[in-house]
């Protein structure tokens, strides 16, 4: 009797277990089995587009500082600016992004859902706040807040703090009803196309950060001698740079390590130290948490999900 050619059951069970897993393997991309942050799995990072998140803009911004990072973690990270606030939100809640750049009300709403963790905050001159402004037409006849009823205001997005919900508080607390009181409100989506709204004439008023502002002049797309700042708002937390829960615990330190101490290494230049509107800042802030920020929010606690809504029926209203 011939020996035979067959494998003992035992043996047979083994190969096809050992077989499967080399198949699994080879039809995996490389970045599948690769460990987050290095070059075959970059931490992916999503940045809200405050003024309109071309490539030469939010994205360009925040370049140097990531590839700063890479400098002193090795960590390596792909940039790229959401489609709008409410994307960047849902790309950390998804668990599309890894390190999100959120306003802060954005931030609020990814922190209440328990998609991120605050990662640092910039500083400057010793602040980590911001400001934002109703601005409007020099020539428009708005002296004060209440001038504003009968007129009309463009807003950024309504997951914006400053243009959005500190424009519409600063009128409340001054006897300007937004939804009653004003002709027309446009909800354009950043602060630049508020400020390239009221430039061009289609409405009286724009509300967003005096960063966008500056950022606006300095590019030749808004005339200074055309606008006036109506009124400033209280100063507002910096918009943060966040984390989700689901990144190492070992990669979220070092990141927070980097960040507290890049202001400090010889091997990143201070001007790659940057933030906000592409500015050079100071340095970061990794020991403020998150119970500092959502109580500075209170000042817009009555813009909620409902005055959202509400707000949004009168830009429909409007177009």
């Amino acid at each position: 009797m011939s020996a035979s050619t067959h494998l003992p059951a035992t043996g047979f069970a083994m190969f096809r277990v050992i077989l499967f897993s080399i198949l699994v393997a080879l039809s995996l991309p490389p970045s599948a089995s690769a460990q987050l942050g290095t070059k075959e799995k970059p931490l992916r990072v999503l940045l809200i587009p405050a003024d309109g998140g071309t490539s030469d803009g939010t994205r360009a911004d925040f370049r140097p500082l990531f590839d700063g990072l890479t400098r002193m973690t090795g960590l390596y990270f792909d940039v790229k600016a959401g489609q709008s606030y409410a994307a960047v939100v849902e790309g950390m809640c998804s668990g599309v992004a890894d390190i999100a750049w959120f306003g802060p009300v954005a931030f609020k709403e990814a922190y209440d859902r328990e998609c991120a963790d605050l990662l640092a905050v910039e500083v400057t001159d010793g602040s980590a706040t911001y400001y934002s402004a109703i601005f409007t037409n020099a020539d428009a006849g708005i002296d004060s807040l209440t001038d504003m009823k009968g007129r009309s205001l463009a807003l950024g997005s309504v997951h914006s703090a400053s243009s959005f919900a500190y424009p519409l508080a600063l009128l409340n607390e001054n006897g300007v009803d937004p939804l009653e009181d004003l002709s027309d409100i446009l909800i354009t989506g950043s602060h630049s196309n508020s400020l390239m709204a009221l430039e061009t004439g289609l409405v009286d008023s724009a509300g967003a950060s005096f960063i966008s502002f500056e950022r606006a002049v300095n590019a030749g797309s808004i005339t200074p001698s055309r606008v006036r700042i109506l009124e400033k708002s209280r100063p507002i937390p910096n918009p943060p740079l966040a984390i989700s829960p689901r990144v190492d615990a070992a990669v979220r330190a070092r990141l927070s390590t980097a960040l507290a101490t890049i202001h400090e290494t010889d091997a990143v230049d201070p001007k790659m130290i940057r933030g906000y509107g592409g500015k050079i800042v100071d340095r970061y802030e990794t020991d403020l948490t998150a119970g500092a920020i959502l109580e500075a929010l209170s000042d817009i606690s009555a813009i909620d999900s409902d005055y959202k809504s509400a707000v949004l029926s009168r830009d429909q209203q409007t177009r």
